[in-house]
C-alpha cells in the first residue's frame, strides 16, 4: 500500500485512526497498530508477512537470550543472531546478484535463484539488528513483551522505507505515550508536507529524469545535465517526502522519530552531506559498523580503510548491483580526499566548496540511477558533451510541461535554500489583506493536500524510489 494513494488516504488511514483513538490503553493501541501494520504490509506483499513474523519472533527470542547471557556466551549469541538476520537479508536481496556475478566471471555455472525482494527488508532488518546490539551493549533491557517488539519492528509508518529508527530512541514510547490534539495536528501537517514533496515535486520532475535516462539512448550535453538535475531533485523530495510522512504519522501516534534530512544540497563537503542526507542510515553505519571497525582512532590508512568498507556496505545496502557499489566507493573516495586535506582548503572558499560538493553529489547520482555500468559511462559521455552539446529532442520537448518546469524551479529553490514556503504563504495572504491570513498555515496545508489528492486521483504518482531497497 502506498501513502500517496486513495486507498491509504481515504480508507486505511481514517479507519485506523478511529480504531487507534478508541482503543483503551497502550496495550490495546499496540494491538491496533500491529494489526494495521501487518495489513499495510500484506496489502502489497502478502507472501512475505510470514518472513516479517519470523524475524519478529527470531529477534524477540534472541534479545532475551542476549540479555540473559554474559561474557563470551553473550557475544556468541549476539553474533549468531545478527548473522541470521544478515543471512536472510543476503538470501533475498543478494543471491541473484552473487550468482549472476559468479556466472559472469566463470561462465553459466549456476541457475539464478530468482528470489523476489521483500518490500522494505533492508529497513526492518536494520531495525532488528539495532535492537539486538543495543541489548548486547546493555544500553536497553531486552523487552519481554512480544507485542512491543513486534510494534517496533513492524510499525507501518517506517516499515518499508524508513527512516531507520533505533530501538533505544522509542523504547519508552512503546509502553508510555499519549496522543494530544497539538501532536496530532502537527503530525498531520508534517505528513501533508511530505505528501506534497513526493507528489507535487518528485513525481513531476521524474518525467524529465525518466526521459533523459531511459528514453534517450545518447542525450545531448544539455539534455544530460537537465536529466541529472531533475533526478537530483526527484530523489531528494521522493525520499525526504516519505520520511516526513513517516515522521508526521509517528508524531500523531505519540512517537518522536528523528529528522532524516537537513537540506543536504547545502553541504560544503561530502562529509557534511552525510551529516544531512539519510541521517538515520549514516548514524546507524557510524555506530554499528564504522566505530566497531576502529573508526578514526587508528592511523590515517586504517581510517581510510574503515571509510571505504563502510561506504561499500552503504552502496551495497542500497541495491544488488555493481553501480551501487561504485556509488558507495565514489562517496568513500571523496571522504578520504577530504580527510587528507581537501576539506581544509575548501573551508577558505565557501562558494567553491558548495559547488564542489554539489557536483560530487550529482555525479554520484549517475551511478545510482543508471541501469548498469555501461549505461552510466554512456551518460557520463553525454554530460561531457561527447554526444553533442545542445539541442533538445522531440522526447525532451514532450516532457517539458509548464507544471514540470515549475516543479523543477520550486524544487531547486526548496532543496538549496532556507526558504520557508509556509511563511511565504502567510506574507502573500497578509499583503492581500485576505481574512484567511490568521489561518494561513491551515489554508496552505489544505491547499497542498487538495493538489496532492488531485494528482493522486489522476494517477500521476509513482512508487517511492526507496521501496526497492
Amino acid at each position: 500500500m502506498l501513502f500517496p494513494s486513495i486507498t491509504f488516504l481515504f480508507y486505511f488511514l481514517p479507519l485506523f485512526f478511529i480504531l487507534y483513538c478508541l482503543a483503551p490503553g497502550i496495550t490495546a493501541k499496540n494491538v491496533v497498530l500491529l494489526a494495521a501494520s501487518l495489513l499495510f504490509y500484506a496489502w502489497g506483499e502478502p507472501r512475505f508477512v510470514l518472513l516479517l513474523g519470523l524475524q519478529i519472533a527470531l529477534n524477540y527470542g534472541a534479545a532475551l537470550a542476549i540479555g540473559a547471557a554474559g561474557g563470551n556466551t553473550r557475544r556468541l549469541v549476539t553474533a549468531l543472531a545478527v548473522t541470521v538476520n544478515l543471512v536472510l537479508l543476503g538470501l533475498f536481496k543478494y543471491a541473484d546478484f552473487a550468482v549472476g556475478t559468479f556466472n559472469a566471471v566463470f561462465g553459466d555455472t549456476f541457475a539464478l535463484p530468482g528470489l523476489a525482494l521483500p518490500l522494505g527488508i533492508s529497513f526492518f532488518t536494520f531495525h532488528a539488528i539495532s535492537y539486538l546490539i543495543d541489548v548486547h551493549r546493555a544500553g536497553v533491557a531486552a523487552n519481554r513483551d512480544p507485542l512491543s517488539v513486534a510494534v517496533y519492528i513492524a510499525m507501518f509508518p517506517q516499515l518499508v522505507a524508513g527512516p531507520i529508527i533505533r530501538y533505544h530512541t522509542i523504547a519508552r514510547r512503546l509502553t508510555e505515550r499519549r496522543m494530544t490534539f497539538a501532536r496530532v495536528s502537527a503530525g498531520l501537517r508534517i505528513f501533508v508536507i511530505g505528501l506534497a514533496q513526493k507528489v507535487l515535486i518528485a513525481d513531476e520532475v521524474a518525467r524529465i529524469a525518466e526521459a533523459m535516462f531511459d528514453k534517450l539512448a545518447t542525450p545531448s550535453m544539455a539534455e544530460a545535465w537537465l536529466g541529472l538535475s531533475a533526478y537530483t531533485i526527484q530523489i531528494y523530495f521522493d525520499f525526504c517526502g516519505y520520511s516526513n510522512m513517516a515522521i508526521g504519522l509517528g508524531l500523531a501516534l505519540g512517537f518522536s522519530f528523528p529528522r532524516n534530512f537537513r537540506l543536504p544540497y547545502r553541504a560544503r563537503s561530502i562529509t557534511e552531506f552525510w551529516r544531512r542526507w539519510h541521517i538515520s542510515l549514516s548514524q546507524w553505519l557510524r555506530d554499528y559498523l564504522y566505530i566497531p571497525l576502529g573508526g578514526s582512532r587508528g592511523s590515517p590508512s586504517e581510517t581510510y580503510r574503515n571509510l571505504v568498507l563502510v561506504f561499500l556496505v552503504c552502496g551495497l545496502w542500497h541495491g544488488a548491483n555493481w553501480t551501487f557499489v561504485i556509488w558507495g566507493a565514489h562517496h568513500g573516495a571523496f571522504l578520504i580526499i577530504e580527510r587528507a586535506g581537501l576539506a581544509a582548503a575548501l573551508a577558505r572558499a565557501p562558494l567553491l566548496s558548495r559547488l564542489y560538493a554539489l557536483i560530487a553529489i550529482m555525479t554520484g547520482w549517475v551511478w545510482f540511477r543508471a541501469r548498469d555500468a555501461e549505461h552510466a559511462l554512456s551518460f557520463f559521455a553525454s554530460l561531457s558533451g561527447l554526444h553533442g552539446f545542445s539541442g533538445f529532442s522531440a522526447t525532451t520537448h514532450l516532457v517539458l510541461h509548464p507544471a514540470t518546469i515549475a516543479a523543477m524551479l520550486i524544487g531547486a529553490v526548496l532543496a538549496t535554500t532556507e526558504f520557508d514556503i509556509l511563511r511565504a504563504f502567510r506574507r502573500i495572504l497578509a499583503r492581500a489583506a485576505l481574512p484567511a491570513y490568521a489561518l494561513a498555515d491551515t489554508v496552505a496545508i489544505a491547499l497542498f493536500f487538495a493538489l496532492s489528492v488531485l494528482s493522486v486521483a489522476a494517477g500521476s504518482y509513482s512508487p517511492f524510489l526507496y521501496f526497492r531497497f
